[in-house]
C-alpha cells in the first residue's frame, strides 16, 4: 500500500499546560475529519511530518504535538514536570481545548504506552485505539535493552553504548547515564546522550540504514531524546506497578483497537504484544513476520494504513 499524500497543517500553536511547560500542537488533513490523535515514541521523540502520511488527509483531522521537553515544545529536555501522568493529562487538555468529544488514539512504541496509560485514565474520550511496537515498561524490558539481552543481538553496537560509562559503573548502566544526563558537564552530557540515542537508532529497524541513523546522532534531537528516556525509565515511567497497564485492561476493553508488532523487534520484543493480546483478546493482533521497531517498514505501515482506513468509517 502507498502512503497517503502528506496532510497539510492548517493550525499550529502553543498549548501551555503549566506555569513550566508549553507543548507544541498542530492539526492537518481536514478540519471536519473524524478526529485522530497522534502519539510519538520516546518519550522525547518528538513529531516528524511523514508520519502525516499514515493518514487520508480526505478523512481524518489529524492532531499531532511534542510531549513535554522536545521537539518544538518548551522547555528544551526539561525532565521537571515531566512524567507519564503530566502528559496523560495534557492530551486531555488538549482535547479539550480543541472542543473534540472523542478521538481516535494511535500510538507506537512509548506512543503504546502513552496510548494505554492515557485510554484507561479517560477511556469515555476515546472512540478506538491503533497501536504498535507495544512497550509495556516492565522491568525486564528496561533490563533486555538497557542492560542485559539486546547486547546479544548487536554487540558491534552495544560498544558505543558502553563507551561513556566507565566498567565500574556498567553493571547498572541506566543509573550511570543518569547521573550523566542530569551532570553538570555538556560535553559529557551531549557525548552520552548521542550514544544513547545511536543505540536505539542501530537497533530500530530489521534491515539498517546509516541514513537512517544519522537522526539518532544528531546532537540536537539526542540530548532531549535520552535525557528524557533515561528520567523516565529511571522512575518506571511512575506506574505504580510492574505490569500496571496490563492489569487495567478491563477499562478499555470494549474499544474497538489494533495491536501490530514486528516479529524481530528487538527493542520492544514481541512477547509485550502477545502478553498485551492475551490479557486483552478483545484486541485485533497482527504480527509481522518481517518486520522490527520502525513505524516505516513495510509490513507494519501496510497493516496501519489498513486499520486508519477502516477505523475512518467508525
Amino acid at each position: 500500500m502507498n502512503l497517503f499524500p502528506r496532510a497539510t497543517v492548517f493550525n499550529s500553536f502553543h498549548l501551555d499546560v503549566s506555569d513550566l511547560h508549553s507543548i507544541f500542537v498542530e492539526e492537518s488533513g481536514n478540519p471536519n475529519g473524524k478526529p485522530i490523535i497522534f502519539l510519538h515514541g520516546g518519550p522525547g521523540g518528538g513529531i516528524d511530518p511523514s508520519y502525516r502520511e499514515y493518514f487520508n488527509p480526505e478523512k481524518w483531522r489529524i492532531i499531532m504535538f511534542d510531549q513535554r521537553g522536545c521537539g518544538q515544545s518548551l522547555p528544551y529536555a526539561e525532565i521537571r514536570e515531566n512524567t507519564t501522568w503530566d502528559l496523560v493529562e495534557d492530551i486531555e487538555k488538549i482535547r479539550k481545548y480543541l472542543n473534540i468529544d472523542q478521538w481516535v488514539v494511535f500510538g507506537g512504541s512509548w506512543g503504546s504506552t502513552l496510548s494505554l496509560a492515557y485510554s484507561q485514565t479517560h477511556p469515555d474520550s476515546c472512540k478506538a485505539l491503533i497501536l504498535r511496537g507495544i512497550f509495556l515498561v516492565r522491568k525486564k524490558e528496561i533490563d533486555w535493552f538497557y542492560q542485559s539481552g539486546a547486547h546479544n543481538i548487536f554487540p558491534d553496537k552495544w560498544e558505543g553504548f558502553l563507551k561513556p560509562i566507565p566498567e565500574h559503573k556498567r553493571d547498572n548502566l541506566m543509573s550511570a547515564y543518569y547521573d550523566i544526563l542530569t551532570g553538570e558537564d555538556r560535553q559529557k552530557k551531549i557525548e552520552a546522550a548521542q550514544a544513547w540515542s545511536t543505540w536505539e537508532g542501530s537497533s530500530v529497524r530489521l534491515i539498517l540504514e546509516d541514513e537512517f541513523i544519522s537522526h539518532f546522532t544528531d546532537a540536537s534531537f539526542a540530548e532531549a531524546f535520552a535525557r528524557i528516556e533515561c528520567h523516565y525509565f529511571m522512575n518506571n515511567c511512575w506506574f505504580p506497578t510492574d505490569n500496571f497497564l496490563i492489569e487495567n485492561i478491563d477499562k478499555i476493553r470494549h474499544l474497538p483497537a489494533v495491536i501490530v508488532h514486528g516479529r524481530y523487534d528487538i527493542i520492544c520484543p514481541v512477547i509485550q504484544a502477545w502478553d498485551l493480546h492475551q490479557a486483552w483478546p478483545e484486541a485485533d493482533l497482527h504480527i509481522i513476520p518481517d518486520a522490527g521497531h520502525s513505524i516505516y517498514e513495510e509490513g507494519i505501515k501496510n497493516k496501519l494504513l489498513e486499520y486508519t482506513e477502516k477505523y475512518s468509517e467508525l
